[in-house]
């Protein structure tokens, strides 16, 4: 059972996954962990992933209300950045989890399909299944 003080670090590190718990959120992180200094400008968010400009902007809020980016607005030119290097650690993290996953996923794959196939030898020389009987009509025989 979770104490009353550690109740309120769970919450927090549960909001940031929720945070981050979008495809196009970690596309925006990625593009930002791989840019010169860790930012770029909307405009490049833009292009990078795809997304029509009133979207981006909602998952660019979402990510500033979790404290993942922050902004800042230079005449024309909005700059988005991590807030922390370690973000972009958390995501190579992420990334290297899941492709051991995969990896481990596909040999077990792999594995399964090399196994013989379950009846293949009976349903070769079994005879074909008796065609469906249809309800009793109620006369005698």
């Amino acid at each position: 059972m979770l104490t009353a003080r550690e109740t309120p670090l769970y919450e927090i590190k549960a909001n940031l996954f929720k945070g981050l718990a979008h495809p196009a959120r970690i596309r925006i992180l990625e593009i930002l962990a791989d840019s010169p200094g860790q930012s770029c400008p909307v405009s490049e968010l833009l292009e990078g992933t795809g997304l029509e400009a009133s979207h981006l902007s909602q998952h660019l809020a979402t990510l500033r209300r979790h404290r993942v980016v922050t902004s800042v607005r230079t005449a024309n030119t909005v700059t988005y950045s991590l807030t922390h290097p370690t973000i972009a650690e958390l995501l190579a993290i992420a990334r290297t989890f899941l492709l051991d996953t995969l990896a481990d996923t596909r040999a077990q794959l792999e594995a399964a399909s090399a196994l013989p196939a379950v009846g293949a030898t009976a349903s070769s020389t079994a005879p074909p299944a008796a065609a469906p009987t249809t309800a009793h009509d109620g006369g005698a025989r």
